[in-house]
């Protein structure tokens, strides 16, 4: 028997996995806290996974919507930088639509919208993605996924947000997350040109 996945459950399967994060000792940042992968992560890595969602190989149009660029570094609980991680992103496009077969949403699709992204980070464990504000959909608020891998670590998944966004309070998977940590690790002011920084802290291994 084929089950079918609906928005309702993505909610509630977000919520039930989100974690809090672990208690720093002196000193130490307060790790990413962690969130479930839910069924829209890609199958396969597309053939355009490059840091710039705006544009696919091969197609002379750019994503609908606001772009934006978020940056930001991989770092460990001391504040070093970790070189070569794997940041990996996806998302809805402009529409709230996700480039996956099991998006079962009637909302339009932008074709010209990449959808997955993927970066290493440098020596100073920075990383760097353009891509456009995502449509919200169902009861969750606008997010970005991310994926990050270190070579011998856990992977880390986990979700960026948006400040200011209204519908922030009412996100299960962000209320989830326990204040502080909520608003100082995973929501992320974007200035007036679109620019925003999302450091991610890895837990210890």
């Amino acid at each position: 028997m084929t089950v079918m996945l609906t928005r309702r459950d993505l909610v509630i399967g977000l919520a039930a996995t989100a974690l809090l994060a672990p208690t720093p000792t002196l000193g130490q940042a307060v790790p990413t806290p962690a969130q479930g992968l839910g069924p829209l992560y890609p199958p396969e890595r597309p053939r355009d996974p490059d840091f710039d969602l705006t544009r696919i190989a091969g197609r002379a149009g750019r994503a609908k919507g606001s772009a934006i660029e978020v940056s930001g570094r991989v770092l460990e609980v001391d504040g070093r930088p970790i070189a070569g991680a794997d940041v990996q992103i996806w998302q809805a496009d402009d529409f709230g639509r996700y480039h996956r077969p099991r998006d079962n949403s009637t909302a339009p699709l932008d074709a010209d919208f990449q959808g997955f992204g993927a970066v290493l980070t440098g020596a100073d464990g920075a990383y760097r993605f353009r891509t456009i504000r995502p449509g919200g959909y169902a009861n969750r608020t606008p997010h970005i996924h991310y994926m990050v891998k270190v070579h011998g670590r856990p992977r880390l998944v986990t979700q960026m947000y948006f400040a200011g966004e209204p519908r922030n309070d009412r996100d299960a998977p962000l209320a989830g997350i326990a204040e502080p940590v909520r608003h100082s690790a995973v929501i992320v002011p974007f200035d007036a040109a679109g620019q925003g920084r999302f450091d991610i802290v890895m837990a210890p291994a």
